[in-house]
């Protein structure tokens, strides 16, 4: 499985995203979800400039978002005893600027945020959405219990609990 993570944000003043931890986590939620061990993902930090580009042009929305994803082969999770397909899973995007702001108004850890937002990501990438209020549950619900796993596996105390209020918009291309 290939992981990628790539801090370009200049979040804090240098000192940036954990990006060893966010490979940790994205390999949890990837083998939690049954993924191909061959598929492939990157995970990018980007500024709020950065964000609001790729937020306007994808989603034709101003401003910094929390995450974008951008699938590639649409691959899917694998099922009891079958991991999915090999293949490219895709970007997710993260906004480190955006998720302090959101971390501070739920209180908890900025970092912590951005593992939600990651696991978020991901699970766009494997085809869940929240559009609708019980695809919404669905996703929230699989996307808190793939973080606190992966919390409790490092000995991590921690309870994020989403502060994404953004919905999904209908079409093919990048997810938020």
């Amino acid at each position: 499985m290939s992981i990628d993570v790539v801090d370009e944000s200049s979040f804090a003043e240098g000192r940036g995203v954990d990006t060893v931890e966010v490979a940790s986590l994205a390999r949890h939620v990837l083998d939690e979800m049954r993924v191909h061990p061959l598929a492939d993902l990157s995970v990018l930090m980007v500024d709020a400039e950065a964000m609001s580009r790729l937020h306007e042009q994808w989603m034709d929305e101003p401003g910094p978002t929390d995450v974008m994803s951008f699938p590639m082969d649409q691959l899917r999770p694998g099922r009891e005893g079958q991991t999915s397909e090999p293949g490219l899973l895709g970007d997710v995007v993260v906004c480190p600027e955006v998720a302090a702001a959101q971390a501070a108004a739920s209180g908890h850890a900025t970092a912590d945020e951005v593992l939600l937002l990651v696991t978020h990501g991901i699970l766009h990438l494997l085809g869940y959405d929240h559009a609708e209020p019980e695809e919404e549950r669905e996703m929230f619900t699989l996307q808190r219990r793939l973080v606190l796993g992966f919390l409790a596996r490092i000995g991590r105390p921690g309870d994020p609990t989403p502060t994404v209020g953004h919905r999904a918009l209908p079409g093919s291309g990048p997810q938020g």
